[in-house]
């Protein structure tokens, strides 16, 4: 492994954590600030009050910092690498709705959660970037 290699794995796996983290923290936000914050009514004005709420305002905000940082992410791994390795954010979303917004999560969608789990450990034994033969 080269320098230039060790540092693209760094690189790639702090990024990886971010786009996670700003994914999960984001969707979370955003839920909780919809069904807790102000109500929508179908009204512009009831739209306005509900993205400025603290909540729902901060899950935009860390869904850009997430949206902005996957774009840096794919510019230098793979899509097949980045997909797979940022999908554990699916399982970590569900574990945050049943957690802190009671919501019910089915045997059943939980047996689909580790199967994304498995994915996303087989794919991540993988380098981020192919190689031209």
């Amino acid at each position: 492994m080269s320098i230039n290699s060790g540092h693209l794995v760094w690189k790639t796996r702090l990024f990886a954590a971010i786009v996670v983290t700003t994914n999960v923290v984001g969707n979370f936000a955003l839920s909780w600030g919809i069904k807790h914050g102000a109500a929508m009514d179908g009204s512009a004005w009831s739209f306005v009050r509900v993205v400025f709420d603290p909540w729902v305002f901060c899950g935009i905000l860390l869904l850009s910092v997430w949206m902005l940082s996957r774009m840096a992410l794919l510019s230098w791994a793979d899509l097949s690498y980045v997909i797979p390795v940022t999908s554990i954010g699916f399982v970590l979303n569900a574990a945050m709705g049943a957690a802190f917004l009671d919501e019910k999560i089915t045997p059943m969608r939980w047996a689909g959660t580790l199967c994304i789990v498995g994915g996303t450990i087989l794919v991540g034994l993988t380098a981020p970037k192919s190689e031209a033969t």
